[in-house]
C-alpha cells in the first residue's frame, strides 16, 4: 500500500482510493485512545493557552512568559510511562498553539523552548520516550499564529490586525516548520487547528495538504487542515460525535475544564471518563483525552491518578475497545456495541431495568459472556435479541457475544427498543 502512496507522491499529485485511505488510517482506528497535551509558558499563569493572550494576560506580559519558563521537573519518560499506563496508544503534544510559541527548537523563530531558561527540546524528548513505550508520536500545530508578524490577525482571539502582514511568506514559514516536525520527530499524524480565520483560504489548505502528501504520503492529518471536511478524519470538540462508520472521527475532550493547566480546575470523575470513552468507541470514533501539565513540568498528581484508573479499566476490558469498530447496533443513552471479527462487545451504561432488546442480527450466537461482574442471559427470536441480567455496580457492564459470522460485515442495526 505505501508503495502505491509513494508513487502517487512522486508524480506530484495526491492520488488515493478510499481503500488506500482506510489502510493508511488502520493504525489510527485500531488505537482508539490518545493523549492530548496542552502545555507552554502560559501554564505559569494558569490561564488558557493562546486564547488568554490579550484577555486575562496582557499581550506584552504573555509574550515574555517564555523568559521565565523553566519546568525543571519535566520528565518525558514519566509522561510517556503514564500515557502507557493509562492505556493511550498515541500522543499529541501542542508543538505550536495559537500563541506561536514552539515546544521544539525551530530554526524559523526565536520564540521557542530553546530560548527559555529550560532550553531542552521538549518535542524531541517526548518523541524518544513515546517510541520507548510503544506510543505513536503525533503533533498539534496551529495554522493561525497571533504572535507572528507575518500572520494577519492578532490577539485577543484574532480580533486585531497587524500592520505589515504577508500571508504567502507566512505559509512558507508554516511549511518549513512542519517539515522540521515531521522529519525530526517521525510523526504519524498532524493535528491541525486554527483553520477558521479568513486569512487562510481553501486554496492554501489544498496546497498545504499536497505539500504534506509529498513530504510523507503515510502521514495522517485531521479535518482542521482545511475547510469543509478536508483531511482524513473529523474532530468534534468537547462533545462526543454521533455514530459514524463511513468517515473516521475523534472526539477531543479535556480531563478537566481548561485545555491548559488551571489551579483547582474541576476534574472529570472516572465514571464520567468511562461514559465518554464508551459513547465514543461504540460510535466508531477515537477519544483524544487532554491533560495540561503544570508550570514545573509535572502532570498534576490528581490527573495522573485519574489516568491510571482509566488504564486499570482498559487493562481489564481493553479487548472491547482496541482494534474494534462501532456497531453492529447504533449506540445511544443505553450504551452501545463494538465489534471485532466474530466478537460483539455490548457496553451497557443503562440497563433499563435489567432488560435491553436489540434488533436481531442475521447470525447465530455461539457464546454469551459477562466480562464485568454480574449475570446475564440472552433470549433470541427472529426479530429481537433480549439481554436480561444484573450489574454488580459497574459503570459499564460489558457482555461479549460470539457469533458465527464477522460482526462488522453484518451492517448496522437499530438501537435497543
Amino acid at each position: 500500500m505505501l508503495a502505491a502512496l509513494v508513487l502517487a507522491a512522486t508524480i506530484g499529485q495526491m492520488q488515493e482510493t478510499p481503500a488506500h485511505q482506510e489502510q493508511r488510517l488502520a493504525w489510527f482506528r485500531a488505537a482508539r485512545v490518545g493523549m492530548f497535551i496542552h502545555w507552554g509558558p502560559v501554564s505559569q499563569k494558569g490561564t488558557e493557552i493562546g486564547w488568554s493572550r490579550g484577555q486575562e494576560v496582557p499581550v506584552e506580559e504573555y509574550d515574555n512568559l517564555y523568559k521565565t519558563f523553566d519546568p525543571t521537573q519535566f520528565d518525558a519518560e514519566a509522561w510517556m510511562k503514564l500515557a502507557a499506563q493509562a492505556g493511550f496508544k498515541y500522543v499529541v503534544p501542542t508543538a505550536k498553539h495559537h500563541d506561536g510559541f514552539c515546544l521544539w527548537p525551530s530554526k524559523q523563530t526565536d520564540y521557542t523552548i530553546a530560548h527559555t531558561p529550560f532550553k531542552r527540546d521538549v518535542m524531541g524528548a517526548i518523541a524518544a520516550a513515546a517510541k520507548k513505550h510503544g506510543l505513536a508520536m503525533c503533533s498539534y500545530y496551529s495554522i493561525l499564529d497571533w504572535h507572528n508578524p507575518l500572520y494577519p490577525t492578532g490577539s485577543p482571539g484574532g480580533t486585531t490586525m497587524k500592520p505589515r502582514p504577508d500571508m504567502p511568506a507566512y505559509m512558507k514559514y508554516v511549511k518549513v516548520q512542519l517539515t522540521e516536525l515531521v522529519k525530526n520527530y517521525h510523526l504519524k499524524m498532524l493535528w491541525f487547528d486554527g483553520q477558521w480565520e479568513h486569512p487562510y483560504t481553501m486554496q492554501m489548505a489544498t496546497d498545504l495538504r499536497q505539500f504534506l502528501w509529498n513530504l510523507d504520503p503515510a502521514l495522517v492529518v485531521n479535518d482542521r487542515i482545511g475547510k469543509g471536511g478536508t483531511g482524513d478524519y473529523d474532530t468534534p470538540e468537547q462533545r462526543v460525535g454521533g455514530f459514524q462508520r463511513g468517515r473516521a472521527w475523534e472526539t477531543c475532550m479535556t480531563l478537566c475544564t481548561q485545555w491548559a493547566w488551571k489551579p483547582d480546575d474541576r476534574m472529570k470523575s472516572l465514571p464520567e471518563v468511562l461514559h465518554i470513552l464508551v459513547e465514543t468507541v461504540t460510535g466508531d470514533g477515537n477519544l483524544l483525552l487532554n491533560v495540561g501539565p503544570m508550570p514545573d513540568g509535572r502532570i498534576e498528581p490528581r490527573q495522573a491518578d485519574r489516568l491510571r484508573e482509566l488504564g486499570a479499566w482498559l487493562k481489564k476490558y481493553g479487548s472491547s475497545v482496541y482494534g474494534t469498530r462501532g456497531g453492529p447496533w447504533k449506540n445511544g443513552a443505553w450504551g452501545g456495541a463494538t465489534c471485532k471479527g466474530k466478537e460483539v462487545y455490548v457496553h451497557l451504561l443503562d440497563w433499563k431495568g435489567g432488560r435491553v432488546a436489540f434488533q436481531a442480527l442475521p447470525a447465530k450466537v455461539r457464546k454469551v459472556e459477562c466480562l464485568t461482574p454480574g449475570t446475564v442471559k440472552l433470549a433470541t427470536d427472529l426479530n429481537f435479541w433480549t439481554l436480561t441480567g444484573e450489574s454488580k455496580g459497574e459503570t459499564d457492564t460489558i457482555v461479549r457475544l460470539t457469533l458465527d459470522k464477522d460482526a462488522y460485515k453484518l451492517g448496522v442495526f437499530r438501537a435497543p427498543g
